[in-house]
């Protein structure tokens, strides 16, 4: 551990540690006991899908995303979470036998067309939701957008726009520890890659695989696109950040403006032609976040305000835990946004951007191959050494964090983290397939059903009380009805709105009261 990253973790007081907060979004796909996607509307029994602060949709209208909110405890966050499921799943018991796709792989899907798109209402602001979602189904294909994972929200007291930079430029150097020690998708259906050219290998019938592998999901055949590949997007300051994004927002795009913003018939195709039709287009491991006024553009937002806190968007979800993550995991994560703070961070280069890119790319196909290297300072270096150097440099930060809140549950997260770069096997991605190859036959998708159906168990196995059923149904209708106020409210004409709602002016300038599409 470097000096100033000793003096500076010295220097932070416990109260400021005792500050930093976190809060989980998690995508599922809901499906069907034979492992096929659901294709029925999202249950209006969970609410709006537009207005629910836990409950909503990603993509498709098939896939949910369960929102905790802002938690001073790793703890309180997972209750949360647990909560939101418990209500979903009952839910979906009392309508059929939907359950949640416990991996970040999709289900068997049908053809790419009959993925059902998320649907919000007839205001405005709904309908802009879904053209945008149309937009990337003609952008980038459907089956792309099922695949699931977690976000996490984490911020610190006292942090500077410039310091959380600092943080993302360390956090995308570093991880391939992340994608290493916890990507839980080495495999998945053979319907996913259907006509599509891969590196994979077929694992019995109906199932591919990277032998090695450790997160399909943020390879090649995940989050990429031609388009974005050509974005050089520098994390050396807010402003160049800013700059990079409002380009790629406003350029136009051939191959986008060939596919038109409506269709012959008159239905929207997509919201713009620029290469991102929103900010939430972009596809990155991490993202700087700030909360949006109604209306506002996100850029708009971090430009005039700074940022708030920072999005991890690199976790596949853990079939093995109930929720998709547990609070050991969290610690960890906790630790090394702190070491990504903390650590020096120069600022990046064409060069070095290139080299992270190969190098998630090799982690997420090639992660637990021995002696795998990576590049790192323009040499190769092994992914084991880099990360055992990480992990040391991260103990004295766990250390701080048991002082300051209690117990040793940071540094035994931190000691669980090396045990699984010292012992491959025991990683998420490897027991996954370990599993599928001993106890499923080789199968991706009975590894899967069988794992969601255990987890739906589980949690409908769990005490759930009136007053909590209650408090769930009140957000419902309350969610409901705020739907129903946000339609009754609109007058301005769709096209209007969307011009108005794309307009570059608005990516820097005070902005007009549109409510947001993302």
């Amino acid at each position: 551990m470097s000096n100033r990253l000793q003096e500076r973790l010295g220097a932070l007081p416990a109260a400021r540690l005792k500050g930093m907060r976190r809060g989980i979004e998690k995508e599922s796909l809901r499906a069907l006991p034979d492992g096929k996607l659901a294709l029925t509307p999202h249950p209006l029994a969970l609410g709006s899908a537009l207005t629910h602060p836990h409950i909503t949709t990603d993509f498709s209208e098939s896939q949910l995303e369960l929102i905790t909110g802002v938690h001073a405890g790793v703890e309180s966050a997972i209750e949360e979470l647990t909560r939101v499921h418990q209500f979903t799943y009952r839910v979906l018991d009392q309508l059929g036998d939907e359950r949640l796709w416990v991996s970040s792989m999709p289900c068997g899907l049908p053809t790419d067309e009959t993925i059902p798109i998320g649907r919000y209402g007839s205001s405005n602001v709904g309908r802009a939701k879904s053209v945008y979602r149309m937009g990337l189904s003609h952008r980038y294909g459907r089956r792309m957008q099922t695949i699931s994972g977690i976000h996490y929200n984490w911020s610190l007291p006292d942090v500077s726009s410039e310091e959380y930079f600092a943080l993302i430029r360390n956090f995308r150097r570093q991880a391939f520890l992340l994608l290493y020690l916890f990507g839980a998708s080495p495999a998945l259906c053979s319907s996913f890659v259907a006509g599509r050219p891969h590196e994979l290998q077929p694992l019995g019938d109906g199932s591919m695989y990277m032998p090695h592998g450790t997160s399909l999901r943020m390879g090649p055949l995940g989050y990429q696109s031609e388009a974005q590949a050509s974005l050089a997007v520098s994390y050396n300051s807010l402003e160049g950040y800013g700059a990079s994004l409002q380009d790629a927002l406003t350029r136009p795009w051939p191959a986008y403006e060939a596919i038109g913003i409506r269709n012959l018939g008159g239905d929207y195709n997509q919201l713009g032609t620029s290469l991102l039709q929103i900010e939430n287009e972009f596809y990155g491991t991490i993202r700087p976040k700030r909360v949006i006024h109604p209306g506002e553009r996100p850029l708009h937002a971090l430009r005039e305000r700074g940022v708030e806190y920072v999005e991890v968007r690199l976790m596949d979800l853990d079939p093995f835990e109930t929720v998709g993550i547990n609070a050991q995991t969290m610690r960890f994560i906790d630790v090394f946004l702190l070491h990504c703070l903390l650590s020096d961070s120069p600022d990046d280069t064409p060069q070095e951007i290139a080299d992270l890119a190969q190098n998630q790319h090799l982690t997420a196909a090639r992660g637990r191959e021995p002696g795998l290297k990576l590049r790192r300072d323009g040499r190769e270096v092994g992914l084991t050494d880099w990360g055992l150097e990480l992990i040391e440099q991260c103990m004295p930060i766990a250390a701080a964090l048991d002082a300051a809140q209690g117990g040793t549950q940071h540094v035994d997260a931190v000691r669980a983290a090396k045990a699984g770069l010292e012992n491959p096997d025991s990683l998420p991605s490897a027991r996954v397939l370990a599993a599928i190859e001993q106890q499923h036959g080789n199968s991706f998708v009975g590894f899967v059903r069988a794992q969601s159906e255990q987890t739906r168990a589980a949690l409908l196995a769990l005490p759930f009380t009136a007053a909590q059923q209650t408090g769930f149904e009140q957000m419902t209708a309350a969610s409901i009805q705020e739907q129903k106020r946000i339609e009754a409210a609109d007058t301005m004409p769709f096209e209007i709105y969307r011009e108005q709602y794309v307009s570059p002016a608005r990516l820097g300038m005070a902005p007009g009261r549109l409510p947001v599409a993302a």
